[in-house]
């Protein structure tokens, strides 16, 4: 299969203003999607947005785009990215689309798009959807447009979806936890899930004005939850991404538990349940300590390639239910077809009530191994692993690290870097080792 273009490990992302997230280029982008996944029977394309001042014009060029192929457009306004996912199969729509940045800052802008089963594209359609922008030219039959509708209920709808995943048999009543919205677009939907299920709620990030969104805030900066969480004696604290598809947690004592240790908390409840179908599928990054727990509870655990994407493929591949990310992608199919902040938060939450125990007690049968990871900025398009200086640290690093270790360099998806993951025992081995690395790439 050819290359991609614009399409990298999570739709399209990049800076306002520049290639591929301007104006002109959403416009194109519009009207292929129109062409390529509007034209079942019901000719209508959902499409939401975060809290970016960015997302009304992108949204303007992108539902021009759209509408211009005939096909019509249901609008949702600020919605995290999994409520249409939802929506998509809801409405009967056709496909849907996001306009979101994610866990990035306001300057930057993307694109994440879903089929009629409210899925994320597949590499096939992605590329046909590229084909269709290089040839697309804007000669219209201005008598047929489709017709542009906004949803007023969607936050609604979308509510009621996530608190029907949660048992109906419990409530939150004797929990006070603690919301990082990241002000992005779970800044009105996730306080009123938890206040509705009974629980006593603390906020703060719930309060966008366009540039602020994931501003020392949200999934990737939790300093801010942390001390909120031991201020108020809160139970938990939970922190959402720009688009709400990621959780972060802080448990009482402000310990920050990533999307690795989220995922063995609801593995588990389900094998408890009776409800766990096959095992758990996790990346290259998944921490070797929450494999090693799975397994020693009877817990399969298979690998993927980094994208939640690519971890959904491998669920359905493996007939699987259960999958996530170290960065707080969590995905039960069960439940939904993409990943949900909120919706695994929920499950947690359940595990808690029903083992009366708190969070860290949940987690004490894990020991993780160290775990390095840093990001260099990085624009060349060189392969890292046959450069004489990384090669020679490849071959070498388990004389230096052990046996159990790992050493990963990748390119980022989403921005100009290389992301470095190294693990192993030994943490001032590992923290050497990390930073070595780096800065042997900084002098390429």
């Amino acid at each position: 299969m050819s290359d991609l273009q614009y399409f990298k490990t999570d739709g399209i992302r990049g800076k306002v203003g520049k290639n591929p997230i301007k104006p002109d280029f959403l416009l194109k982008l519009g009207r292929a999607i129109g062409t390529v996944l509007g034209k079942n029977k019901t000719k209508k394309i959902i499409i939401g947005k975060d809290t970016r001042i960015s997302g009304s014009m992108l949204e303007s060029a992108l539902e021009f785009g759209i509408l211009s192929t005939g096909v019509s457009t249901l609008l949702t306004d600020c919605i995290p990215t999994s409520a249409i996912a939802y929506l998509i199969r809801f409405y009967n729509a056709s496909a849907g689309v996001m306009i979101s940045g994610s866990h990035n800052f306001f300057n930057d802008n993307g694109i994440k798009i879903f089929d009629k089963n409210g899925i994320k594209l597949t590499k096939k359609i992605e590329l046909s959807v590229e084909k269709k922008i290089l040839h697309t030219y804007f000669d219209l039959d201005f008598t047929y447009f489709g017709y542009s509708h906004q949803i007023f209920d969607a936050e609604n709808q979308y509510i009621n979806f996530c608190k029907n995943t949660f048992s109906k048999n419990l409530n939150l009543s004797k929990l006070t936890i603690a919301l990082d919205c990241a002000n992005g677009s779970t800044y009105r939907v996730a306080p009123k899930i938890f206040q509705d299920l009974g629980a006593k709620i603390i906020t703060c990030a719930i309060r966008p004005n366009g540039i602020n969104i994931n501003k020392n805030s949200g999934s990737t900066n939790t300093l801010k939850l942390k001390e909120l969480v031991i201020s108020k004696k809160a139970d938990i604290g939970l922190a959402f991404d720009g688009d709400g598809d990621r959780v972060i947690m802080i448990d009482h004592l402000g310990n920050e538990i990533d999307g690795d240790q989220i995922i063995y908390i609801i593995a588990k409840e389900y094998l408890r349940k009776k409800q766990l179908n096959g095992g758990v599928v996790g990346t290259l990054m998944t921490n070797m300590g929450v494999v090693l727990s799975l397994k020693k509870i009877g817990i399969p655990f298979c690998s993927a390639q980094i994208g939640d994407r690519n971890i959904y493929e491998k669920i359905q591949e493996k007939k699987w239910m259960l999958g996530a990310e170290k960065s707080g992608h969590i995905i039960l199919s069960d439940k939904h077809s993409t990943g949900d902040g909120i919706i695994a938060s929920l499950q947690v939450l359940s595990s808690m009530i029903n083992n009366n125990m708190n969070l860290n007690h949940l987690l004490k049968e894990i020991k993780l191994f160290p775990q390095i990871l840093l990001n260099v900025f990085f624009k060349k398009d060189v392969n890292l692993e046959e450069e004489p200086t990384i090669k020679k640290i490849l071959s070498e690093y388990k004389n230096i690290l052990g046996r159990n270790s790992r050493v990963l360099l990748r390119k980022s998806g989403t921005e100009s870097c290389i992301r470095i993951m190294v693990e192993g025992e030994n943490y001032l081995k590992v923290h050497k080792l990390a930073h070595d690395i780096a800065e042997k790439i900084k002098l390429i």
